[in-house]
């Protein structure tokens, strides 16, 4: 237990812990948290240069697995429900495939941009963009200074409008 990533995950626990309720985990933070622990014990640090960091984006991961995994189940739920009642979406309700391509491709694109910019960074975007959580509050929740999370937003809007632009001449 003296090497590896469990000790780097037995003295951040309670900061991954934090880090997980701030992104949405609720109540599945505690189990996520577990499920990490046994993704990390007796995982060596082979390649790994920076071990927190790399522990933050698989607690991250781990979360946004649980998420896909809970909406395509709610979504086969609901499919089974409106099949055996007879509701059908009209096909003019559908948005064409290449068009669904196009957006699931530009989603990815951003979201690696947002990953590039680092692990703060891109927890203050969506947190503040997508959860809609105030700047102080995540200040507050990240223990930095307003400062530096307008900073951080600066830094992902500028990445953004760029990658806008670069599709704009696409």
């Amino acid at each position: 237990m003296a090497d590896g990533l469990a000790p780097v995950f037995l003295e951040n626990r309670a900061a991954l812990l934090r880090f997980l309720r701030a992104r949405g985990a609720g109540d599945d933070a505690e189990d996520l948290l577990q499920d990490l622990w046994l993704k990390v014990d007796g995982r060596a640090l082979d390649g790994i240069d920076d071990p927190l960091p790399y522990l933050y984006r698989m607690a991250n991961n781990l979360m946004l697995d649980r998420f896909r995994s809970t909406s395509r189940r709610e979504r086969r739920e609901q499919d089974w429900v409106d099949s055996s009642t007879g509701v059908m979406a009209e096909s003019a309700d559908l948005t064409p495939v290449d068009e669904q391509l196009i957006a699931a491709q530009r989603l990815q694109a951003a979201s690696a941009v947002l990953r590039d910019l680092g692990p703060r960074v891109e927890l203050v975007f969506r947190r503040f963009r997508l959860e809609g959580v105030g700047q102080k509050a995540i200040a507050e929740q990240l223990g930095v200074s307003l400062t530096t999370v307008e900073k951080d937003l600066q830094k992902a809007y500028r990445a953004l409008i760029a990658l806008q632009k670069n599709w704009d001449t696409e």
